[in-house]
């Protein structure tokens, strides 16, 4: 029997950053076949003369399947995270911070570039036919991605140019020492196989609900995803509604009645506070619920856009003959009053993705009037949800049918697949995973919407940096800043009587930056690095992001056209919603799960770079004790991620 390797905590930690490396798409899977073959498992068999325990060929598919449809994205060139770091510590943050900053408008969102706007697009499915082979379908698909990837690529390098030849002629101008942070990259979905994800669902739907969220809804609705869906029945959904509040829900209602005139507006919360309990610890712990008067206005609305689609075009009531063959492409008769009252146990059975139905026939706009045009009523209404990451898709589901339906998680991208479910035997939905559109968006505006997962972001100092010029970090968290901490260096120099300064530094006069308000909060929950014993930044920017992105920290931004002198709250807030629960300590106990793994860091040279990369977040499991809104949800976790976790186990669980 030969004898297992020895492996130091150094070598076990090396090789779990290396196959988290290899997760992200950092760096390249070892050489598996250069590996000594491990010996077949003795143990019973099964009837099918497996090996119990060893993997069944199904699960592997499935494990197989979800690493296809993971989410790929650009890296960032290690020059961007050098320079980024180095002007986190020397740009002074804006302090305080402007009521401007509260207004979401167009140099946030990427609309100041006239040249470049409406260029970006979603890919289109290419047209296909029937008589058509699999591998002609997906060779077609394949050619139409590529070129589309780099198309998008160079119009991004152009925007980035554009801004990087503006900042390099106002140096010029600018005083000595005014320096900005260079453009990042915007991300925006590559994969090719989450892309089919969306035209099914959009092929197979003929009502789609937009889900937006409500503390930044212009980002989840770009140009690219408005043009891909002009000629599609529409509902625009503002989830998160008890997070951004009904002021702020109220006034984005107002602004796409008057900009989207042709969409319908519904605004939803997915989530209500369960009754306090000894199992909370003093902690506040959510559940699935939609209020009655939230779910009659989304049924309304649903309602209403059916009675249209009952309504033959005007291009079709001109034409006496094709008004005569024209028939609805919706189901006729439908129990509304059944969908109002549809929850419980009864509700939301699930028909896999793959066993949806197909269209009958297909247009040029993807297959909408498909069964209509053979003459056959379709047999129930088709509403498909799509949206970005973390908008509340599965969420929503789950609070439509009162119980836990789908799988969510405040991770983004956890929806791989979509699921067809059945609201009632007349209505069923379609649950589209997330897709990062294309959107001239900088990454740190996309970070601070919640769109990408923590554990991708590297460049923490730059996100830090961009969500401190809108949120006043060090109020929130009480923080103390580093140079009033550290005790005063003697001055043993001889002054003349009147002529010594004055040591003493006022709170309210300190300049703060970025690198100040990481240093700050490592300090204050004693996060240092394990060899040196210095502030641990990257543990400390990865609490801070997270806090942000799950809402931990509430804001939300106003409408571009808003009245500055209307904005509620005080002068410097920014985009800052202060709540009762908002206690420090509340916040700095979920970021102590959330970091818990970081209790051994790594080495000095990485203390922040490795640290940032390395860190995945947690998977939704079994709902332990004081974990946040979505550590309710008891819901199993994708095949292809049950390796890590057994990995990592000391890492957050809830």
């Amino acid at each position: 029997m030969t004898r297992r390797k020895p492996a130091s905590t150094k070598q076990l930690k090396a090789d779990r950053q290396l196959r988290r490396a290899v997760k992200r798409g950092d760096a390249f899977p070892l050489d598996t076949e250069a590996k000594k073959p491990r010996r077949p498992r003795k143990g019973p068999s099964n009837r099918t003369g497996q090996v119990s325990g060893a993997p069944s060929s199904s699960s592997q598919n499935a494990v197989e399947s979800a690493r296809k449809l993971q989410s790929t994205f650009i890296r960032l060139p290690p020059t961007f995270l050098e320079d980024t770091k180095l002007l986190a510590s020397s740009l002074a943050l804006p302090r305080p911070i402007a009521r401007e900053a509260a207004l979401l408008n167009s140099s946030k969102t990427g609309g100041e570039d006239d040249v470049l706007l409406g260029q970006l697009s979603c890919p289109r499915r290419p047209k296909w036919r029937f008589d058509m082979s699999k591998v002609e379908v997906e060779k077609n698909e394949e050619g139409l991605h590529k070129k589309w990837i780099a198309q998008m690529d160079q119009i991004v390098e152009d925007w980035q140019k554009g801004h990087q030849k503006n900042q390099d002629e106002g140096d010029e101008i600018k005083p000595q020492g005014m320096l900005e942070m260079p453009r990042s990259p915007t991300y925006f979905e590559r994969n090719l196989e989450v892309w089919r994800q969306l035209w099914r669902v959009v092929e197979i739907s003929q009502i789609i609900l937009v889900l937006l969220d409500s503390r930044c809804p212009l980002l989840h609705f770009p140009p690219s995803l408005s043009a891909y869906l002009l000629d599609r029945k529409v509902i625009l959904v503002l989830t998160k509604v008890d997070i951004s509040g009904p002021t702020h829900a109220s006034s984005w209602t107002r602004y796409f009645n008057e900009h989207h005139p042709n969409f319908r507006v519904v605004q939803v919360e997915a989530y209500t506070e369960k009754a306090t309990s000894a199992q909370h610890q003093g902690r506040v712990m959510y559940e699935p619920h939609l209020p009655e008067s939230f779910r009659e206005r989304l049924v309304q609305a649903i309602k209403e856009v059916h009675s249209e689609m009952m309504e033959p075009p005007e291009k079709i009531k001109v034409n006496e003959e094709k008004l005569k063959r024209w028939k609805p492409p919706v189901k006729i008769d439908i129990d509304w009053e059944g969908v109002i009252k549809a929850g419980g146990g009864q509700v939301g059975s699930a028909v896999g993705g793959a066993m949806a139905p197909k269209p009958k026939s297909v247009d040029e706009a993807g297959g909408e009037m498909g069964e209509a045009e053979t003459g056959q009523e379709p047999e129930f209404l088709t509403i498909g949800l799509i949206g970005q990451p973390n908008v509340g898709k599965s969420s929503l589901l789950n609070a439509l049918f009162g119980t836990h339906k789908v799988r969510a998680s405040k991770t983004p991208g956890k929806t791989k697949h979509f699921q067809t479910l059945f609201w009632t035997p007349d209505v069923r939905l379609v649950d589209c995973p997330g897709l990062v559109m294309p959107n001239f968006v900088p990454m740190e505006m996309q970070v601070l919407s919640g769109i990408l997962p923590i554990s991708r972001v590297s460049a923490i100092p730059a996100c830090i940096n961009f969500i401190c010029q809108y949120l006043p970090l060090e109020r929130i968290f009480g923080l103390t800043h580093p140079s009033l901490t550290s005790p005063p260096v003697e001055d043993k120099r001889t002054w003349r009587a009147g002529t010594k300064p004055s040591p003493v530094k006022d709170k309210a006069t300190v300049s703060w930056t970025a690198m100040d308000v990481l240093t700050a909060y490592a300090d204050k929950k004693g996060w240092v690095t394990a060899k040196a014993g210095r502030p641990d930044v990257g543990r400390a920017g990865n609490a801070l992001l997270r806090a942000v992105a799950e809402s931990r920290v509430r804001w939300a931004f106003w409408p571009p056209d808003t009245d500055i002198s209307c904005i509620e709250g005080q002068s410097g807030d920014g985009i800052w919603i202060p709540h009762a629960t908002d206690v420090d300590e509340n916040i700095d106990a979920e970021s102590e799960e959330d970091e818990s793994e970081s209790s051994v860091h790594s080495q000095e040279t990485s203390e922040s770079d490795d640290q940032s990369e390395g860190e995945e977040e947690g998977e939704v499991g079994m709902p332990a004790a004081g974990v946040g809104r979505f550590g309710a949800l008891a819901l199993d976790d994708d095949p292809g991620e049950a390796e890590d976790e057994d990995e990592d186990s000391t890492e957050d669980s809830h």
